[in-house]
């Protein structure tokens, strides 16, 4: 059997699959209709805002007097409210249709630059002849052909600028690490091969390459070094798990048995799932494709994020992070100054710390040890009151007079914001640990790095004072998989309260 008769025949058998919450076979998860829809309200407000500006531009009134003569109905005379609000809406309506049919709404890493903005334009065009059409067969002779033509043209450019500075500002984070998407390819043969090197070449794709999974007897493999293949079918999901993989690519044939246990522990992990038709046989033309690059790939499961929720959060973040920053600038240069008046070394101290999924930066805090604090961590080892992998001392006699008040209030935590603005940490996440800790880590405790690390947590405000190692797993896994915007709001008020009390360590 050709290799794309067996793909499509399992992609069509897919699709049935009731139990599939990720969505299978080409149907978008939740998460990523969340956010075409999103994209979707933008568009159409983006077209209210031409259409302002056009009006006012032809005109020549202000945006007040504009309003409350569209609402009299004495913008256009002849023509009511509801009239031109109908064609607007109407020009919405096409526009995110034509938007979505061309696929405007898929994630960025799936199209190029230049398709997209070709898209976009031909989008805006399609949508303004329909537009001036539905103004011809209605008889509107006495709506400005020049406001209409001046929306359509506004919508084009608005609608480029925004998808040209959201792509720039996505590859930024791909360059600094931030957002990319770890990839497993199943196989080790001509096209896995050919992959990698693909999803390595184009790094405006947001892919790291993670390792191959070997199929042992499958034909057509090539030579590999023992540290690329990163173990078998059989140790799929732990190497997936070990790795913070995304995305896993079938390059190679497997037996059809295999394939649904695998698509389950793919919508257990939460890991999106691919193949890679056989190109020298001919694509599976039944079953929708999605190019990745120029990789034509059939999706059999999308995980499951929420992609519009993860945004609203990163938003928040930098909101609540300049605010706080500057209502606190008197503050934070008080306890600087104190700082260097209550002991030798530096204001701030600095140490490496492990984000999201494994990702390496530098944690920005108040100093409240003595300087050679790190050096004598080894002298203090027998004194540690934590279980496990966690270490902590009440009366660590490192740490200076200051020190013991600002950790008291948690005010050491505070240049952390900066980290935030970064993106290197958010408001509320579980809290980073540092690499010695994570080099102690068992494969189910590596869920605590499936989020980005918070200043403060549900462990903060809730388990702070349990040594149990069991116990801040599990607060932190709680809050990962019970994730809502309310609930960090909760956590941040719950946060103030315990700051206030002083129950800090």
């Amino acid at each position: 059997m050709a290799a794309s008769e067996f793909w499509q025949r399992l992609s069509a058998s897919l699709v049935s699959d009731p139990h599939g919450e990720g969505g299978t076979n080409g149907t978008a998860p939740r998460g990523r209709e969340s956010a075409a829809k999103f994209w979707m309200v933008v568009d159409g407000l983006t077209v209210v805002v031409a259409a302002g500006l056009a009006t006012f531009h032809r005109f020549g009134t202000g945006p007040e007097k504009t309003v409350q003569e569209f609402w009299r109905d004495t913008l256009i005379p002849g023509r009511s409210m509801g009239l031109l609000l109908g064609f607007l809406c109407g020009f919405i309506f096409v526009l995110i249709v034509t938007s979505r049919r061309l696929k405007l709404y898929a994630p960025t890493r799936l199209s190029g630059y230049l398709d997209e903005q070709r898209l976009s334009a031909q989008a805006c065009l399609t949508s303004g002849l329909l537009l001036t059409g539905a103004l011809y067969l209605l008889h509107a002779d006495d709506i400005p052909r020049g406001i209409v033509l001046a929306t359509v043209a506004l919508v084009a450019v608005m609608l480029g600028l925004r998808r040209l500075v959201y792509r720039a500002l996505l590859y930024r984070r791909f360059e600094r690490g931030v957002g990319t998407r770890n990839v497993l390819i199943v196989g080790v043969g001509a096209e896995a091969h050919a992959l990698r090197h693909h999803l390595e070449s184009l790094r405006h794709l947001g892919y790291t390459f993670k390792g191959f999974i070997d199929i042992p007897g499958a034909e057509g493999c090539e030579a590999v070094t023992a540290s690329e293949v990163v173990g078998t079918l059989d140790t799929l999901f732990q190497h997936a798990r070990k790795h913070f993989v995304d995305e896993i690519f079938f390059t190679a044939e497997c037996e059809r048995a295999i394939i649904p246990n695998v698509v389950e522990q793919a919508r257990i992990h939460g890991v999106d799932l691919r193949v890679v038709p056989d190109l020298y046989d001919g694509l599976a033309w039944n079953s929708p494709i999605e190019y990745i690059g120029q990789f034509p790939t059939i999706p059999l499961h999308y995980g499951r994020v929420p992609e519009l929720g993860l945004l609203f959060k990163r938003i928040f973040d930098i909101l609540f992070s300049v605010t706080a920053l500057a209502v606190l600038s008197p503050l934070l240069a008080a306890i600087a100054l104190a700082i260097k008046l209550d002991s030798p070394g530096p204001v701030f101290y600095t140490s490496e710390r492990i984000g999201k999924r494994a990702r390496v930066f530098r944690c920005i805090k108040f100093r409240t040890m003595v300087r050679d604090a790190e050096r004598r961590r080894d002298e203090f080892l027998h004194m540690n009151e934590r279980d496990g992998v966690l270490f902590k001392i009440s009366n660590d006699p490192r740490i200076t007079r200051l020190g013991r008040l600002l950790r008291k209030y948690s005010l050491d935590e505070l240049p952390q914001f900066i980290n935030v603005l970064r993106g290197d940490m958010s408001v509320v996440g579980p809290r980073p640990p540092i690499a010695s800790e994570v080099k102690e880590y068992k494969l189910s405790h590596l869920r605590r790095l499936d989020a980005t690390p918070g200043i403060t947590g549900l462990w903060q405000v809730q388990g702070r004072q349990d040594p149990s190692f069991a116990s801040y797993v599990s607060l932190d896994v709680t809050y990962i998989d019970n994730w809502s915007i309310w609930l960090d709001f909760k956590i941040i008020l719950r946060t103030i309260a315990v700051v206030v009390a002083g129950t800090g360590s």
